[in-house]
């Protein structure tokens, strides 16, 4: 809903907020807690997560959130996003241009934060039917008529080498029995009996365990776009160090043109 004047001129000379404010040389309040008094010794995750969704982890959730960066952090400059990464370092950009810029692509509707916010939303309202008795093999294969099931199926390889590491530790954790998790893997039981590519990925695997731990799609949103920053500062560097430009060329007869034929500068009407 559009503002209105009156809640305009309200809102003028002033910031209306709960998140928090700045008191120069006094003290800083974070979600109405002292930062350096109250916070100042939490784990940064701890606060990361604690800004977004006004709770505090525990140290067991703290450690499952952690290992999910770390997990899936490669320094592959062929991945999507740590291409945008490196080929900012080939072309001398700076790092507060380009890992931004990576982090803004990972947000990609097949790959990235898109994929996942989709088997987020999916797994809530579907464990939501499920409560109220609904059928999960109806409710899969609608799901599949409206749209593709995200969260399941991967490139070159269907077997996601991240799983098997993630749930070893959220066994350890104690954390396994998540409803969402188990829906997750109940799913997939479903989709490889018709099709055993669609074996689970890391990203419902990720967005399960978000689920469990509580976090609604738009929290999710703003928790995961760190999630691969640790492996593009490493290709950011690594394309400094080459030569400038260097990174991926491709040669001109390499591309396929089909546009239009070339046209010869002296033909050209200068009245057009």
């Amino acid at each position: 809903m559009k503002p209105g004047p009156q809640r305009l001129a309200d809102a003028a000379g002033r910031l209306r907020t709960r998140m928090g404010a700045a008191f120069p040389g006094s003290h800083a309040l974070f979600r109405g807690h002292d930062l350096h008094a109250e916070l100042g010794q939490l784990d940064w995750m701890a606060l990361y997560v604690f800004g977004i969704t006004g709770r505090q982890p525990s140290p067991q959730q703290v450690e499952l959130l952690h290992a999910l960066w770390v997990y899936t952090s490669y320094p592959d400059a062929r991945l999507w996003n740590n291409r945008v990464a490196e080929l900012a370092g080939s072309c001398r950009s700076s790092a507060a241009l380009a890992l931004p810029a990576a982090m803004a692509v990972s947000d990609a509707t097949v790959y990235g934060g898109q994929a996942g916010a989709r088997a987020l939303d999916f797994f809530l309202r579907t464990q939501a039917a499920l409560e109220q008795g609904a059928s999960l093999a109806v409710l899969v294969e609608t799901e599949r008529r409206r749209r593709h099931l995200s969260g399941y199926g991967r490139p070159i390889n269907s077997h996601d080498e991240r799983i098997p590491w993630l749930l070893a530790l959220v066994e350890r954790l104690g954390l396994e029995q998540g409803p969402h998790l188990r829906l997750a893997f109940a799913v997939e039981k479903l989709l490889v009996a018709e099709r055993p590519q669609l074996k689970i990925n890391y990203a419902a695997v990720y967005a399960a365990i978000m689920a469990d731990l509580g976090f609604s799609v738009r929290e999710y949103q703003a928790f995961r776009i760190p999630t691969f920053l640790a492996g593009m500062a490493p290709c950011y560097l690594e394309g400094l160090e080459r030569a400038e430009g260097t990174f991926l060329p491709v040669a001109c007869e390499a591309v396929h043109y089909e546009g239009v034929a070339i046209r010869r500068w002296e033909n050209y009407d200068e009245s057009h």
